[in-house]
């Protein structure tokens, strides 16, 4: 365990997921009491959250729509009612990918309203409360795309690159109230997404380091981040992405 007081609690959103999952586990590993957020499984949520107990660290599970207002609004007031959040990782994010000139509008709607009308409904609420305890950490999963583009991914590149801009003002207004607020911009990383966009020969060729990253080298920069150590790294781009850029 690390200088983690055991009473702070950290919220990943996507936290059911393959990257969220092991975020979930990095930040219990260093003493969080980790909320798993699931978007529409709280049993996938609860199966993630008991595998963090079953390995001695602390957790729970919860479900709501990142994109519905109210339902987030209701799902934090109760969390809050059992204590200050003190970290939140925005990690909900999804792709729906397709050439901007063949792509629908309810394609470019979904995907910028999980990833980026999310970040305000769960990260606004938090705020305040953060600023009452002197103490919060904002990290909010970019992607390499907001950089450099990916074809298909219009939508996607523009949802994450708009969380920078997003991630940079809040530091700027939140930072003398001990929070910080960073972005960590994942390459290509191993998992179910990767495996179906990224054949290895177009890994090898994309990526300096010839591989794909592992969640878990995600997951430990997030870790940091969230740690006393990290307080004066605020409003910060940090890619994890093996030299791509």
């Amino acid at each position: 365990m690390s200088e983690v007081h055991p009473a702070r609690r950290a919220l990943v959103t996507g936290g059911s997921g393959e990257l969220g999952g092991a975020i979930c586990h990095a930040l219990a590993a260093a003493g969080w009491h980790v909320i798993v957020h699931g978007h529409h499984s709280l049993a996938r949520a609860s199966e993630a959250a008991a595998a963090i107990v079953a390995t001695g660290g602390s957790a729970q599970a919860v479900a709501f729509d990142v994109t519905d207002a109210e339902a987030v609004r209701a799902a934090l007031d109760t969390l809050l009612s059992e204590g200050t959040i003190h970290a939140l990782v925005n990690n909900a994010g999804i792709h729906d990918d397709a050439p901007m000139a063949g792509m629908s509008e309810a394609q470019w709607h979904r995907v910028i309203d999980v990833s980026l009308h999310g970040f305000f409904h769960v990260t606004q609420p938090l705020l305040l409360p953060m600023a009452r305890a002197r103490f919060g950490r904002i990290v909010s999963i970019g992607s390499a795309a907001a950089q450099l583009g990916n074809r298909g991914q219009a939508n996607y590149a523009a949802a994450k690159a708009a969380l920078v801009g997003a991630s940079k003002s809040l530091s700027r207004e939140m930072a003398s109230r001990g929070i910080t607020v960073n972005v960590v911009a994942p390459g290509v990383i191993e998992g179910r997404m990767a495996e179906a966009a990224f054949p290895p020969e177009r890994i090898r060729e994309l990526v300096p380091a010839q591989r794909a990253g592992k969640p878990e080298e995600v997951a430990a920069l997030v870790a940091f981040l969230c740690s006393d150590a990290a307080a004066y790294i605020n409003g910060q781009v940090i890619g994890v992405n093996g030299g791509m850029g």
